[in-house]
């Protein structure tokens, strides 16, 4: 996800480039539904920065839906369903004063399909939310810099690359900038980060009689649909298993989940995990690396990598070739403690 963004922000910039990458290595960017949501529901808050971010996330996925002919976008309302009335009155409170742009004021109990299992306090939507076609994001920019010769499959080996000269194998550049999610913690020149990855797995599933037309549906757990009766469920989180092997554990916990949303069963068709590229502080590390000044590090957008990657990386690319300052929420230094030469 995020060394697809920054590719695509370079090639535009005028750079030359050459992507390197094992895409068996880690399966997070192709498991995740692509979600974007401008609401933290814990506390019923914008997301992060989401005002400056979410107008180039659109800008961005846009111009590549323009450039390649493919939808990329899906415009959605996430529906949350409140279990109490606390829940219903905090959120009429928000609505109506800071969180205007992105809750919408209506409470309702009716025009949801019957099945789902709706409490008499209601439901309402988050606004301006959707999702991003992740799988058929990555595959039209690996295409894309496959067919232009932009593209090295394979696993990167620290054993021929020069940091000092910015030289691989027989590949010299100016700069190199390391995408590798949450493998990032392997990477000998920046496993000082501290990382807190975390597990997610999501359930494809078919639910004939479900009837949910295009918004999300929120309480504990998503349901979004696809198309032809499928719907993606999700998702889990584990911090000790940083497999990216689906766990039959999981599964019964996101069929509990999905029994307290909706009465129907529906059919598994896919079971899928992957390891989200968290960081200790829950903010994106990106900058150049302490002793190499040419070396470079963009990770971290965690959950919320379709609305982040765009912005931040804008951002280092800014940084790069106009030597702005990063924001010191983003920026590697903040770790230099960690960094032992």
């Amino acid at each position: 996800m995020a060394g697809s963004v920054l590719s695509l922000q370079l090639i535009e910039k005028g750079f030359k480039v050459i992507v390197i990458d094992e895409p068996s290595l880690s399966a997070s960017s192709r498991v995740a539904a692509g979600i974007w949501n401008p609401v933290v529901f814990k506390r019923l808050t914008k997301s992060w920065m989401v005002d400056e971010i979410l107008p180039v996330m659109l800008e961005f996925y846009q111009a590549q839906e323009k450039k390649f002919g493919v939808q990329l976008l899906h415009h959605r309302n996430i529906i949350k369903l409140f279990s109490e009335l606390q829940e219903v009155n905090l959120w009429f409170k928000k609505a109506s004063a800071e969180m205007s742009d992105y809750l919408d004021k209506e409470i309702s109990v009716n025009g949801l399909p019957k099945t789902i299992k709706l409490l008499d306090v209601g439901y309402a939507k988050v606004l301006r939310a959707g999702n991003l076609n992740l799988p058929l994001f990555l595959n039209t920019v690996t295409n894309n810099l496959q067919s232009s010769g932009m593209y090295l499959q394979e696993k990167f080996d620290f054993s021929v690359f020069s940091p000092s000269l910015v030289k691989y194998k027989d590949i010299e550049a100016r700069y190199i900038v390391f995408c590798e999610g949450y493998l990032i913690s392997k990477n000998p020149l920046f496993k000082y980060i501290p990382m807190k990855p975390a597990k997610g797995e999501v359930l494809t599933m078919q639910m004939d009689d479900l009837k949910l037309e295009k918004d999300i549906l929120n309480k504990n757990a998503f349901i979004m649909p696809l198309e032809n009766n499928l719907f993606k469920v999700g998702a889990t989180y584990n911090w000790n298993d940083l497999s990216d092997s689906p766990t039959e554990e999981a599964k019964l916990e996101l069929l509990n989940k999905l029994n307290r949303i909706t009465e129907l069963e529906g059919n598994v068709i896919r079971h899928e995990a992957g390891v989200r590229p968290s960081v200790i502080d829950r903010r994106p590390v990106l900058g150049a690396h302490p002793a190499f000044k040419n070396v470079f590090v963009f990770n971290g957008m965690g959950t919320k990598g379709v609305m982040l990657a765009p912005f931040f990386v804008n951002h280092l690319v800014e940084h790069i070739t106009q030597q702005k300052k990063l924001n010191k929420e983003v920026d590697i230094a903040r770790f230099n403690q960690f960094f032992v030469n």
